[in-house]
């Protein structure tokens, strides 16, 4: 399958032309086989998240890779998120041209914003049974103190997801992202990977801007800058829509690639060194908080690099399918990947409940490691019931 032959394809469907009007010069790829280990990789980033968000305990603090490095689990959440949907828009524009896909797609965002106001209602009124009951001032503690004092004047921004209270950010990120991927399609049939510079120049933007206007104020309702992040989500996009159409997202075996490597080994090298610095580990590493550096909101220049790094080793060094991955001890991780979206919206209210048994209760040996352990198999026989639901599920069969 040539470069040619295929842009030429995705060109034609981009215009939205149908199967029947347009004679391919190529069939039309394969669907990808199941990667076993992008759901090992996203079962182990809600895990990680679950930790991370179950404030109060060291192991969310001390246990996930963030502690050692630059960039988190949200970073690698997004773009794999970004590579799937890349992937899955590309097969579905060019079986049934761009504007199927694009209808496809905005079926998707709509049941995701939606999954985004249920979770949403759900948790404010947890917040606001708790701070009746046992945990006065729990809904101002999370975030929620505006949009309950003054509903009306916040009901609007949150939902148009302009405004989050704390940890809901990340659903209304991924819509709008989802929003951008048609147009950002577009481009890629008609430049290539000339593409991937409109992302890239949003991004050089969204930093320009608030450097240039550092008090603009909506950014600061924002967990997540959408100018920011998209180049996470759209940068796996064009990565899955490479491995649908070429077979592979990057060429590992060129003779650049192992310059890239050491690269990326160095960045990593780099970002715990500084870690080291701001634990006081190594004092004389200690470096202050540059925005450039550490800013998660806005999507640092720096956590941006130690992701793409991050994410470089990994495909690199994590065979695409190996015997231990189906091994009993391991399937449920990637049944927790499988079902990633729903085990992440219990996953907030399990680590809320976690940070709470946190405090209200006296520390003894074993407690973190307990509750931690609980949670987890809970998302895992969670993500498991699922599993089996699906399964039971009779497949139609075409005529």
């Amino acid at each position: 399958m040539t470069d040619t032959a295929v842009l030429q394809s995705a060109s034609e469907a981009a215009r939205g032309s149908s199967p029947a009007s347009v004679a391919r010069p190529i069939p039309l790829p394969p669907r990808p086989a199941r990667d076993t280990r992008l759901d090992l990789l996203r079962g182990w980033l809600q895990l990680t998240i679950f930790a991370s968000h179950a404030t109060g305990t060291w192991i969310g603090v001390w246990l996930i890779y963030a502690a050692w490095g630059l960039s988190d689990s949200s970073e690698q959440f997004v773009f794999l998120s970004g590579f799937t949907l890349g992937s899955v828009f590309a097969r579905k524009a060019l079986r049934d041209g761009w504007r199927a896909g694009a209808v496809d797609l905005l079926g998707r965002t709509w049941r995701l914003y939606r999954t985004n106001l249920v979770v949403l209602v759900l948790y404010g009124l947890a917040m606001v049974l708790a701070g009746a009951t046992l945990l006065p001032g729990e809904a101002e503690r999370m975030g929620w103190g505006p949009l309950l004092a003054g509903p009306l004047h916040h009901a609007v921004p949150v939902l148009l997801a302009l405004e989050q209270p704390n940890y809901m950010g990340i659903l209304p990120l991924f819509a709008w992202c989802m929003l951008l991927l048609p147009g950002f399609a577009a481009a890629e049939a008609r430049w290539g990977d000339r593409a991937l510079l409109l992302p890239l120049a949003v991004y050089g933007g969204a930093w320009l801007v608030m450097a240039l206007a550092p008090g603009l104020g909506w950014e600061d309702k924002l967990g997540f800058n959408p100018f920011a992040w998209q180049v996470l989500f759209l940068g796996g996009a064009w990565l899955g829509r490479r491995v649908l159409l070429h077979g592979r997202a990057l060429p590992f075996g060129a003779r650049w690639a192992r310059w890239v490597t050491a690269g990326a080994a160095l960045v990593l090298l780099a970002g715990l060194l500084v870690q080291l610095g701001w634990h006081g580990f190594v004092p004389a590493l200690a470096v202050p908080h540059y925005e450039w550096l550490s800013d998660k909101k806005d999507l640092a220049p720096a956590r941006l690099l130690h992701a793409a790094s991050l994410a470089w080793l990994v495909a690199l060094l994590v065979p695409r399918e190996a015997g231990w991955m189906h091994r009993s001890a391991v399937r449920w991780l990637g049944a927790v990947g499988r079902h990633s979206l729903h085990v992440f919206c219990v996953g907030l209210f399990l680590s809320w409940a976690a940070s709470v048994v946190f405090r209200l209760t006296l520390p003894f040996a074993g407690r973190d490691v307990l509750v931690i352990l609980a949670g987890c198999a809970v998302l895992g026989g969670f993500a498991w019931w699922r599993d089996q639901k699906r399964a039971s599920v009779p497949v139609p069969v075409p005529a």
